[in-house]
C-alpha cells in the first residue's frame, strides 16, 4: 500500500494515518497540547524547518483538527488553536506518550507527569469499554464487519 493512498482505503486506522501518521505532525499535536499556539513557537520547541512546519499546520487546518486565529492585525499574524476535532485526539496522544513512558523513559521514569485536575492525581490512560466501563487489553475484544465494510468476492 503506498502512503498517498491511505485516505482512500476502507480503514479508519489507515485514514486516520494519512491525516497524523507523520512523525512532524505527531510532535505539532503533541505541542498544541502542551499549549503552544504560535508559528515561530512551534518552530523553536521542534527544530523543525518552516517549510515543513507551514506544511504540517496547513494540513492541519483544512482537516479542521487545528484552527488559525488572527491575535495581530498589522501585519496579520495568527495563532494556531485545537479544534473540537483536534481534542477528540487527546486520548491517541496521551496514549502514545504513555506507552513511551513505559518503554523507552528510562531508569529515572518519565520526563513529564500528567495530572488529572479535578483529583490532583498523577495517570496513566488506560482504555475502558464505553458501555460498561472495564479496563480493555487487546486480547479482550473481537472484530467485526461494520456497516460501511466492503464485502470480498
Amino acid at each position: 500500500m503506498r502512503w498517498d493512498s491511505l485516505a482512500k482505503e476502507n480503514c479508519s486506522l489507515a485514514r486516520s494515518l494519512a491525516i497524523v501518521g507523520d512523525r512532524w505532525t505527531l510532535l505539532v499535536l503533541r505541542e498544541a497540547f502542551l499549549r503552544t499556539r504560535r508559528f515561530d513557537e512551534f518552530e523553536a520547541k521542534l527544530g523543525i524547518a518552516r517549510r515543513v512546519l507551514s506544511e504540517r499546520l496547513a494540513l492541519l487546518v483544512d482537516e479542521g483538527i487545528l484552527k488559525k486565529m488572527l491575535y495581530q492585525d498589522s501585519p496579520p499574524r495568527y495563532e494556531y488553536r485545537l479544534t473540537d476535532k483536534g481534542l477528540d485526539l487527546y486520548p491517541v496522544i496521551i496514549s502514545l506518550v504513555h506507552w513511551g513512558d513505559r518503554h523507552y523513559a528510562g531508569k529515572k521514569g518519565p520526563p513529564m507527569l500528567h495530572t488529572h485536575k479535578s483529583c490532583g492525581h498523577d495517570f496513566k490512560s488506560v482504555v475502558t469499554c464505553s458501555e460498561c466501563g472495564e479496563g480493555l487489553k487487546a486480547r479482550d475484544v473481537t472484530v467485526r464487519p461494520g456497516p460501511s465494510a466492503r464485502k470480498h468476492a
